[in-house]
């Protein structure tokens, strides 16, 4: 018999978050969390917890746990896209149908007597943070901030009844092949003289000035997107503290027209390579490869990109990614990856395309009504 049982103390939260290491064991392509960063998820200090409410769940059978998930309210998302939907997250089970029915069950009463209709995800626990559900590129880790999971979770939750409700795409980028092009070299350069851009990288001095700049044209630049939600002042300043040591301030680069802010790219080394490595622990010694393996990636992900709505159709996605494309050769970085982009996005599917990347790896948001 499967018994669901709230997460309530500190013993739980252990259970709750070693579980992957019993779903992945074996798994070369799994990069275990970092449990130190994990264990935010359980502080009311979290920035998330300033709109939103997130209840645990642990499956038991026969003493021991078999699978997990949480129940995530946002308040944020209701509020911007006028919807009342919840959300799951944190999902994780061994390959049963009838645990992971048990976890839904579960989640899907409490949200119902919390008075919601719908649930969407996988959100961990929002569209700011690790979001959507693997389902095709099985073959190859996760980059930075990006999920993984067993090909089974595209069973277990469709097997449920959750619908697709909007794919998103990773593209991967040859570093080569789009420096090396001759027409993205001429139409970079034809594109900085006619709108007279400059372009300049990351100041980690200013890192303050810097962050707002980059809060600035984030908002605007997705606000119209789907499923967006800005992220908050508290989100921001936690993600530039956790950045801030891992950054490459050449693969961020800021595109000005008339000396204003037009454009933004914001790319990081893959620092998951390095994680592959430390089993989800930062101590006694792991934490120095932050310092002795910062030119050891092969791959870099492009986190954001974005330009004003003003300065749009102008090249200046393009452009910045063949800027941020050469940076990265400078450093050795062979790969990078573009992600995620909505499946209809028109305008960031065509600048993945323009510096000649590929779809290789799909995520999924799903939908289910209670």
């Amino acid at each position: 018999m499967i018994e669901i049982k709230p997460v309530l103390n500190k013993k739980d939260q252990k259970e709750f978050m070693y579980f992957p290491w019993k779903v992945y064991k074996g798994d070369e392509h799994w990069v275990p969390p970092i449990i130190m960063d994990f264990k935010m998820i359980f502080s009311p200090k979290h920035p998330f917890y300033e709109y939103g409410t997130i209840d645990h769940f642990l499956a038991w059978k026969d003493g021991n746990v078999v699978g997990r998930i949480s129940a995530i309210t946002n308040g944020l998302h209701e509020e911007h896209q006028n919807k009342e939907e919840a959300f799951i997250g944190f999902f994780e089970s061994l390959n049963d149908q009838e645990i992971a029915n048990a976890l839904f069950d579960h989640v899907f009463s409490v949200l119902k007597n919390k008075g919601y209709k719908k649930v969407l995800g996988p959100a961990n626990p929002s569209i700011s943070y690790d979001y959507g559900l693997l389902v095709d590129g099985f073959d190859d880790s996760p980059r930075i901030m990006m999920t993984y999971n067993p090909p089974y979770y595209v069973d277990l939750i469709e097997g449920y009844h959750f619908k697709k409700l909007k794919n998103l795409f990773a593209y991967k980028l040859d570093v080569d092949k789009a420096v090396n092009h001759p027409k993205l070299k001429r139409v970079s350069e034809i594109i900085i003289k006619r709108y007279g851009i400059t372009i300049r990288p990351l100041n980690l001095k200013k890192i303050k000035e810097e962050v707002e700049i980059i809060k600035d044209i984030y908002t605007v630049a997705w606000e119209k997107n789907w499923g967006d939600v800005p992220m908050t002042d508290s989100e921001f300043a936690e993600l530039a503290k956790a950045f801030k040591p891992l950054a490459d301030p050449n693969l961020i680069q800021f595109a000005y027209i008339d000396n204003k802010p037009a454009a933004i790219i914001v790319a990081m080394p893959d620092w998951y390579e390095v994680m592959k490595t430390m089993d989800g622990k930062l101590f006694p010694f792991n934490f120095l490869k932050i310092f002795t393996q910062k030119k050891s990636h092969q791959w870099a992900r492009v986190i954001l990109l974005g330009t004003l709505p003003k300065y749009r159709n102008k090249g200046l996605d393009g452009l910045l990614c063949y800027t941020a494309l050469k940076k990265a050769k400078e450093r050795g970085i062979k790969y990078g990856e573009g992600s995620w982009i909505l499946e209809d996005n028109v305008m960031m599917n065509r600048a993945m395309q323009n510096v000649f990347g590929e779809v290789y790896k799909t995520y999924r948001i799903y939908e289910k009504e209670i």
